[in-house]
């Protein structure tokens, strides 16, 4: 791949990309009822979106449509309060492109339709490469490595892929197989026994949702999808299988660009992963570095006053170890270990919090004690609660305790009003 600096500004400024946001994630749960799933909260001041959305800038993509659909009012908020401050007339942009019927009388009806109906704003912009990622995972990604592969091997499409065990993939994701040149032969997607690797038997190609096209051959292919009264009008279900014969579709295998080893990369589409993504950066040196000054996620955020942490007495003191805690929030008295407070999140005397994830404008009364948890937004936990001890009890006052054990508690289980995003 050439480094040369303005070959590859040359490609991003080529690139038009298109940021998939109208999953619904019904996997979540309630965490998901009100709100699109990338939209959730994050890593104490983040949204999901933000991640996508932070690469393509720090990639020196800066022209970027997101596509919206479920539940998006939280979701639009937040990109424009966060995102809306680019000069379309330097050629920057964040635009929102909701469901509106622009081609058809459906909304939205798969992956490649969400493309297809915004073909004109596409078009309007002239880019040579068109990028569509997913709106709803976690991790950071340069997206120059991506454009490189796919103009130096002279692909028609590219599928951003990932190495993951085979048993891990098998029925989870859409796999792909290739040739020693990284040319794709086939594509399943979620087979229970995927295809492995040339040069490894235990691992297999993951696609990560993420696809560069060239302009023209997109729109072709979107056109004659829209024909197929049998399409599901989906990428992985529809457009890549009708390809790889006849066209050239080629991988890109994205690894660390420090180490060429794995990158991170997660979905956190359940209760158990988001739970668990987020625990992971509480580790002294997380997989996913939320501190480099090199690559800085963006994201919306209040002004608001730093942590307090307040008392220091021998029966109540406050403090928060091996946590992370976000501005505006107040420990007073109260202790809190391996957990994640976001925004404005209150902890009152003598109440204990661990290993959990607390998100926005949380009051956790005096007394409570709260464990393996996921307190949704603005919940307001009565004095002497205990959650997470005792399964049973949690689902006998209405909480959701997830197949390894994690409590989600949300304003409608404790029968407070509800659409709090």
């Amino acid at each position: 791949m050439s480094n040369d600096p303005r070959y590859i500004s040359n490609l991003t400024r080529d690139t038009y990309a298109i940021i998939l946001a109208g999953g619904r994630g019904s996997r979540l749960h309630e965490l998901t009822e009100w709100r699109a799933k990338p939209s959730l909260y994050f890593g104490g001041k983040f949204r999901i979106i933000d991640f996508p959305l932070s690469n393509c800038i720090n990639s020196g993509i800066r022209r970027i449509g997101v596509v919206t659909q479920y539940k998006s009012h939280s979701l639009i908020r937040h990109i424009m309060r966060g995102w809306g401050h680019f000069k379309k007339e330097l050629g920057e942009s964040v635009e929102v492109l909701p469901a509106s019927q622009r081609h058809s009388e459906n909304w939205y009806q798969g992956t490649a339709d969400a493309v297809f109906q915004n073909i004109d704003i596409i078009r309007h912009e002239l880019p040579k490469y068109v990028m569509i990622l997913s709106g709803d995972h976690v991790y950071r990604m340069d997206y120059a490595g991506l454009l490189a592969t796919h103009a130096e091997s002279g692909a028609d499409m590219t599928v951003s892929c990932l190495e993951v065990p085979t048993p891990e993939a098998a029925g989870a994701f859409g796999v792909v197989e290739v040739d020693e040149s990284g040319r794709i032969l086939g594509f399943e997607e979620k087979p229970q026994l995927p295809k492995h690797l040339p040069e490894d038997p235990e691992k297999c190609l993951a696609s990560m949702g993420n696809y560069v096209f060239n302009t023209e051959f997109l729109f072709e292919q979107l056109k004659l999808d829209a024909q197929n009264e049998g399409s599901e009008r989906d990428f992985g279900k529809d457009i890549i299988p009708s390809i790889i014969k006849d066209h050239q579709v080629f991988a890109h295998r994205f690894r660390s660009a420090l180490s060429n080893e794995e990158a991170y990369w997660r979905d956190v589409g359940t209760l158990d992963s988001f739970w668990l993504a987020n625990m992971e950066l509480l580790s002294p040196t997380p997989a996913l570095n939320l501190y480099d000054a090199k690559w800085p996620i963006w994201t919306y955020q209040e002004q608001l006053p730093p942590a307090k942490f307040v008392f220091d007495d021998d029966d109540r003191r406050g403090m928060a170890l091996d946590s992370i805690v976000s501005g505006g929030c107040i420990i007073s008295g109260a202790t809190v270990r391996r957990s994640v407070l976001f925004n404005e999140v209150r902890v009152c005397s003598f109440a204990l919090v661990e290993d959990s994830v607390i998100l926005p404008d949380v009051v956790v009364g005096r007394n409570c004690k709260i464990k393996n948890a996921i307190i949704d937004r603005g919940c307001i936990i009565p004095e002497g609660s205990v959650i997470g001890y005792n399964h049973d009890h949690d689902r006998a006052k209405g909480f959701r305790v997830s197949e390894k054990g994690v409590v989600l508690v949300t304003r409608d289980m404790l029968g407070l009003p509800v659409g709090y995003e």
